[in-house]
């Protein structure tokens, strides 16, 4: 499981940087490296669009916090003082 999470972290990063290359000098590193419209690429670029997607729901629910109990009321104080 560590291996896909790995991956996908890497894919996202690498959508991220290509989509601020396009943004910023209109130049796509996949196209540049795979050749545009190869099929390489296009599984390049379904895999960085699925990558996000991967890891929505297990992380996410593995880190909720566990429901607290509400804390219990053993005296410090004493029944008959004012």
């Amino acid at each position: 499981m560590k291996f896909i999470n790995i991956l996908t972290l890497v894919l996202v990063i690498v959508g991220g940087l290509n989509w601020g290359l396009v943004g910023l000098f209109d130049f796509d590193l996949v196209a540049a490296i795979f050749g545009g419209g190869s099929a390489l690429s296009r599984i390049v670029y379904v895999l960085v669009g699925l990558s996000p997607q991967s890891g929505r729901s297990p992380r996410w629910s593995r880190r909720s916090a566990p429901a607290r109990s509400p804390p219990s009321d053993t005296g410090s104080r004493s029944e008959g003082a004012a």
